[in-house]
């Protein structure tokens, strides 16, 4: 590494305390120098933890903008947010991690893409799963071509009862949706990843607000108020890419399933298939039988020995920090991450309109 880098972080709640700035503090090239939260009690617990000496604390993002000694801006705020905010940074010559998902719009997030590029600064999003152990094995078996051409997928994100009740996660205007933006992101994200495919052609989808309305409801993190619950509890989409190959969606926080997955996908490919549902399987046929492989994921696949293998979460930040530092690419792209805003406001439009949205 050739240098510090100096970071600030732009919203102190949930995902920041648990995402970014333990990730970030474990990286000896990194200062995190300045917190903003329009709660400062936040935002000052925030620099006592993990600030370094001397870190100033804020309650308007605009005004730590001002500081040109600050390299990288963190976006850890609702979605409604996202895109006024790194695009103000990156205006303001900072790099900018942009927690998923980009943004509330398709139109925000092509902002975003169009700043990006107009200013020469780094743009990423935060979809950590992509870093997983198993995500970056399967990366290498579709990019080794195992799987031949990957012509029909499905991206999995079902809660059986687990709705956030706390922040704006059930706040449609502050988060654009629920289960589909909040977790069908992250799905549809690291699918399109494998199959290293962003054109897609049509949209088809459904939501419902069916178990939403339901006094205290079983759920993970207490009943919700069904006042407040503006958002889907469930949504799903049919993606059909420009080279004819499809994309199943699911995603939900509260379902009557026992098919429970989060973040993970199913592949099917010309030459063999892959899912993640049970560890990571690969599947095909090889002297006229057909096979499935279990991939042992451990260290080294040692017997005995679990071994130590880094967070996912930890190396995101590596990554992206390694990727300013030698001035390469970032993992997730902002064409990427657009292309994932697209599809999903797509699958909103279709559900309201009940009709297939072209692209």
């Amino acid at each position: 590494m050739s240098r510090t880098y100096r970071i600030a972080i732009v919203g102190c709640g949930g995902i920041a305390n648990g995402k970014h700035m333990p990730a970030l503090s474990k990286l000896k090239n990194i200062e995190m120098v300045a917190f903003c939260d329009i709660v400062e009690e936040r935002a000052v617990e925030a620099s006592a933890k993990y600030g370094a000496e001397g870190a100033l604390v804020y309650t308007n993002y605009k005004e730590l903008l001002r500081d040109a000694t600050i390299d990288i801006v963190h976006v850890c705020t609702p979605n409604d947010s996202h895109a006024d905010i790194a695009i103000d940074a990156l205006e303001a010559g900072k790099h900018v991690m942009s927690e998923k998902p980009m943004a509330k719009t398709a139109h925000d997030a092509q902002r975003m893409v169009d700043a990006a590029k107009r200013t020469g600064k780094k743009l990423t999003v935060g979809y950590n799963n992509r870093f997983r152990t198993d995500s970056q094995h399967l990366k290498k078996i579709c990019e080794q071509g195992e799987l031949g051409e990957i012509y029909f997928a499905k991206a999995h994100a079902i809660r059986r009862r687990a709705v956030p009740t706390w922040g704006v996660f059930l706040d449609e205007e502050k988060q654009g949706g629920g289960p589909l933006i909040d977790i069908g992101t992250h799905a549809l994200d690291l699918t399109l990843w494998m199959m290293n495919n962003y054109k897609p052609k049509v949209v088809l989808g459904t939501s419902y607000h069916k178990l939403s309305q339901r006094e205290n409801a079983a759920n993970a993190w207490g009943p919700w108020d069904p006042a407040k619950f503006t958002v889907e509890d469930s949504a799903f989409g049919m993606i059909v890419m420009e080279n004819g190959a499809t994309i199943s969606l699911e995603s939900s926080w509260a379902l009557n399933t026992l098919e429970v997955d989060e973040a993970k996908c199913t592949l099917s490919g010309t030459e063999g298939g892959a899912d993640m549902k049970d560890g990571l399987r690969i599947n095909g046929e090889k002297h006229s039988r057909l096979f499935t492989t279990e991939i042992d994921l451990k260290a080294g696949g040692v017997a005995f020995y679990d071994g130590a293998t880094e967070r996912d979460i930890d190396l995101e930040m590596r990554m992206w920090i390694k990727a300013i530092d030698e001035d390469t690419e970032p993992v997730v792209t902002p064409e990427q991450a657009f292309v994932v805003s697209q599809i999903l406001e797509a699958i909103y439009e279709s559900a309201k309109t009940g009709k297939a949205v072209y692209l």
